[in-house]
């Protein structure tokens, strides 16, 4: 896929990933809170099966919308929508989105300053998740 107008989009990139993770953490949040037990610590701890259900839904909420949704829910919001390098019709695989997504820890520390500098110095303005899934964020009026 080739496309020469390619834009950094951080601040809608920004506001996507603000948006997803927000949604994120408070359902961890929300989760822990009424599921957990005390710990030693003085918070709370969910253990055993309970304790997939927050992986469970962060695959669900970013990789599965991802998938077959054509982009998150932050990036539909804020009008981006990822799109592949390796296909034809540019429609991101369940593992170039597993991709994308392992890597966010990563592209966000600290403070998502690894994934503007990648943004930035890339010529397909690509983070570090990104680059790994041979994959590019596009405005959704670009194809």
């Amino acid at each position: 896929m080739e496309n020469t107008n390619l834009k950094p989009n951080l601040t809608k990139r920004f506001f996507a990933g603000l948006i997803d993770y927000a949604i994120i953490y408070a359902f961890f949040y929300a989760f822990i809170s009424a599921f957990g037990e005390p710990n030693e610590e003085g918070g709370y701890s969910v253990t055993g099966f309970l304790a997939l259900v927050p992986i469970l839904f962060w695959f669900v909420f970013l990789v599965v919308l991802e998938t077959f949704f054509g982009a998150t829910l932050g990036n539909s919001i804020v009008g981006l929508q990822p799109k592949s390098l390796t296909k034809n019709n540019g429609e991101l695989s369940l593992g170039q989105s597993i991709k994308r997504h392992v890597l966010d820890p990563i592209d966000m520390f600290p403070f998502g300053l690894l994934a503007i500098m990648a943004i930035k110095n890339t010529d397909r303005n690509q983070r570090l998740g990104d680059i790994w899934a041979k994959t590019i964020v596009v405005e959704v009026n670009q194809n």
